[in-house]
């Protein structure tokens, strides 16, 4: 059996978030912090990665006083909590081979002290030395308690609504170790 350990290198990485709201949306990027994974004979067996809450960026408002209150708002209780939470974690339980580097990964997502199960579908391309790792998650924010101007906890909201799920497009690069 043939194991090999790649740490992320949280430089190369990126994760990029979309919200929606009733009368748009709003993108950007939240910091990689560290993370790990390991195959054995070329298959995902273990990885987690964990996220700094506290580095949200916003890339979709120019002004940097508006940009700087948001990025605060989201960093505050009303979503992330990143005093209290400064990491959300991602870690495999499952992963099931597909087709053509795909694997269908069951794992724990945490944020803020609350975890559920998410179901994705990881694209992994690896070489001797490193490994690049694409998934698309939707997470369902209210699961975490993250309730600010959700439908589901706040009656009236018109165009003021924010949509309960969020996108993380992530794209790890890790090398081996």
């Amino acid at each position: 059996m043939d194991t090999k350990n790649f740490k992320v290198n949280n430089e190369k990485s990126t994760i990029d978030w979309i919200g929606r709201k009733v009368t748009g949306a709003h993108n950007g990027t939240i910091g990689v912090k560290e993370g790990n994974f390991t195959f054995e004979d070329g298959k995902p067996v273990s990885g987690k990665f964990i996220i700094d809450t506290r580095a949200i960026k916003i890339l979709d408002i120019e002004d940097a006083e508006t940009n700087a209150q948001f990025a605060s708002h989201l960093t505050s209780d009303d979503f992330f909590n990143s005093d209290q939470f400064p990491e959300a974690v991602f870690e495999i339980t499952h992963a099931e081979p597909g087709d053509q580097n795909l694997y269908y990964v069951t794992g724990d997502l945490t944020i803020k002290g609350i975890t559920h199960s998410i179901n994705t579908s990881l694209h992994i391309v690896t070489t001797d030395n490193a490994a690049a790792l694409e998934a698309k998650i939707v997470v369902d924010r209210t699961k975490f308690n993250i309730k600010f101007r959700s439908s589901n906890f706040f009656t009236n909201l018109g165009d003021t609504l924010i949509y309960n799920n969020f996108d993380l497009n992530i794209h790890l690069v890790a090398e081996a170790n």
